[in-house]
């Protein structure tokens, strides 16, 4: 995760930027979802998204029905945010 954004004026969503090789992705994950799967979005370090895929004005994003925890499979693979100063 690169990003990850709550707006006031957003009502309670909540932007996620994740980054691999091939580029930028936005994710949408709203309120409802927040609330259930807070666990997930606060603690992991390797999350899977799952649902909608969506086109807007050429920019495409994920809105995140399904969230999941996989930090286990990073095993003792050191990770470290890159933190921009």
């Amino acid at each position: 995760m690169t990003t990850r954004q709550q707006p006031e004026t957003a009502k309670g969503t909540t932007f996620i930027s994740l980054e691999d090789e091939t580029g930028e992705i936005q994710i949408i994950v709203h309120r409802a979802t927040w609330e259930r799967q807070r666990k997930e979005m606060v603690g992991a370090r390797l999350l899977p998204v799952k649902d909608t895929w969506q086109r807007n004005r050429g920019t495409t994003s994920l809105i995140a029905g399904y969230l999941e925890d996989l930090t286990p499979m990073l095993g003792k693979l050191k990770t470290a945010s890159r933190d921009f100063r």
